[in-house]
């Protein structure tokens, strides 16, 4: 350093180097970092990456093996705003894993294990703009009030997985949701689902790959498309009975002609036992009568 307090090109050179040099030592092993950005993809990883910059802003971890991912580890990541874990073996154990990346914006859960998603799965990514989980096969349930917090959520998509239901609730509250994949899955058509097929047609949600948003069960609606199939839903559940109905009708006519019966039968019970006894109180006044004179 110079006599004024200035410090030399050299120094500055220095400094530089020692600096990048930092940055390279703390980036994870088979990993490649440049500035936020750490990419581990289709690198074989069997766990969470160790060493990640903390300042990290940008995690992609697609294409590994990685089936857990740590909830105090990421919650160093505290600038966490996109996360990348497509294509790995990530199971049903996600509930408080996001805790301390509430910043995160995108998230990215396609082709994993996922069998539920529940009302703390997300609940903490208040920011979340992107969600997909799609082609988690083993995914069959959503609770209704699992996006309840992620008001900011713009884009999810659960195509191509083992759902057969969706509570209305669960995405009608979303007033930002622009676009919803749900392609693919084994819709059961039931009455049910009939909400659910209403609120899609009254919405301005825009459904990609619809062709193939078709009903699964019943077998008579399998491959009908969703929601041209309202209609004729409509008409099979608010105008049509079914076997149960019919059944349950003659049940209730049987319990009502039954205790009309027996209410017939008491009623005339009553009305010769009052008229015996007014008879025979009729008779005992003559009687008595007779015996005065």
């Amino acid at each position: 350093m110079s006599a004024s307090g200035r410090p030399q090109p050299l120094s500055l050179m220095f400094l530089l180097g020692m600096g990048m040099a930092s940055e390279r030592i703390s980036c994870p092993i088979r990993c490649s970092c440049q500035y936020l950005e750490v990419n581990c993809t289709g690198q074989q990883l069997q766990e969470f990456p160790a060493a990640i910059p903390l300042d990290t802003r940008q995690l992609i971890l697609a294409a590994n093996n990685v089936s857990y991912l740590p909830a105090v580890e990421l919650s160093f990541l505290a600038d966490l705003v996109y996360l990348d874990c497509r294509k790995n073996l990530l199971g049903d154990d996600l509930d408080f894993t996001f805790i301390g990346v509430a910043k995160l914006v995108y998230l990215d859960l396609s082709f994993n294990n996922l069998t539920q998603v529940t009302f703390s799965t997300f609940s903490h990514l208040l920011s979340l703009v992107v969600l997909k989980i799609s082609d988690n096969p083993n995914l069959v349930a959503i609770e209704k009030d699992a996006f309840t917090n992620n008001t900011w959520l713009r884009h999810l998509d659960v195509s191509r997985t083992g759902l057969t239901f969706l509570d209305t609730s669960t995405v009608r509250d979303l007033p930002n949701l622009r676009f919803l994949g749900l392609s693919d899955n084994l819709w059961h058509c039931n009455c049910s689902f009939l909400d659910f097929i209403t609120w899609m047609t009254e919405s301005n949600v825009h459904f990609p790959d619809a062709d193939n948003i078709t009903c699964y069960t019943p077998e008579g609606l399998r491959a009908l498309k969703i929601p041209p199939v309202a209609a004729q839903l409509h008409f099979n559940c608010l105008t049509q009975l079914y076997k149960q109905d019919y059944i349950f009708l003659c049940l209730i006519g049987f319990c009502i002609f039954f205790a009309g019966t027996v209410a017939a039968w008491l009623a005339g019970v009553c009305a010769v036992i009052y008229k015996v006894h007014t008879s025979k109180g009729e008779e005992e006044e003559q009687e008595e009568e007779e015996e005065e004179e």
